[in-house]
């Protein structure tokens, strides 16, 4: 079930927040509506959020889209600009775009620089519905220079939430770190949480990661 909430209630606490202590980074998830979203994006300018890593939340694993049009496109307009980093996965990649998923690497570097275009300084497009042995994703920088991060893909299904632990990680790293450096120790962790999610067993379907893997 999904209860949105009110725009200026997201906005006031933001506000709050940025009022209150020093933001280094902020990480922008599921947004809901457009309206949330140009709220969101006002008080961001406001509290001149420097780090903002965006995970367009999209597209759901089974294949359903979880925002309107207006939506898609408020947050094109509004947030996409703002991000330092935008971490889509391969359909969330080709909603923002408009055209079909990528199939490739090739097709995923391809993608990624147009989706740099749209504004954002970086872009890490997140290869993990791709077929074989390997979870490729592809981190765009200024002017375009590609890098890849690959990783065994692990056969488990406890895989919930890995696009939103990736894009929290990111935003903890790139308050010390320069966007590659985040990305690679973003995906290491994430790579580890994976690896360690069957030594949970938690609900039913689709479990968690184990976040706290270097701990326990």
């Amino acid at each position: 079930g999904v209860e949105l909430v009110a725009p200026d209630f997201v906005a006031q606490q933001i506000d709050t927040v940025f009022a209150d202590v020093t933001v280094h980074a902020v990480k922008i998830g599921m947004i809901g509506t457009a309206a949330i979203a140009q709220a969101v994006a006002a008080s961001l300018r406001r509290g001149d959020a420097r780090i903002v890593v965006l995970d367009p939340v999209m597209v759901a694993k089974g294949g359903d889209r979880l925002l309107a049009e207006d939506a898609v496109a408020a947050l094109k307009a509004e947030l996409v600009p703002l991000a330092d980093v935008l971490t889509p996965n391969l359909p969330e990649a080709a909603a923002l775009l408009n055209e079909p998923a990528a199939t490739d690497r090739e097709g995923m570097a391809a993608q990624a620089r147009r989706l740099r275009a749209l504004g954002p300084a970086a872009v890490l497009l997140k290869g993990g519905h791709l077929e074989g042995a390997d979870a490729p994703d592809c981190l765009c920088l200024e002017g375009d220079e590609i890098h890849w991060l690959d990783a065994p893909r692990i056969a488990t299904k406890n895989t919930h939430g890995t696009g939103c632990t990736l894009s929290a990680a990111l935003a903890t790293l790139r308050a010390r770190h320069d966007p590659l450096e985040a990305a690679k120790r973003a995906k290491a962790y994430v790579s580890g949480a994976i690896a360690q999610a069957d030594t949970l067993s938690v609900g039913s379907g689709h479990g968690p990661l184990q976040h706290f893997h270097a701990l326990w």
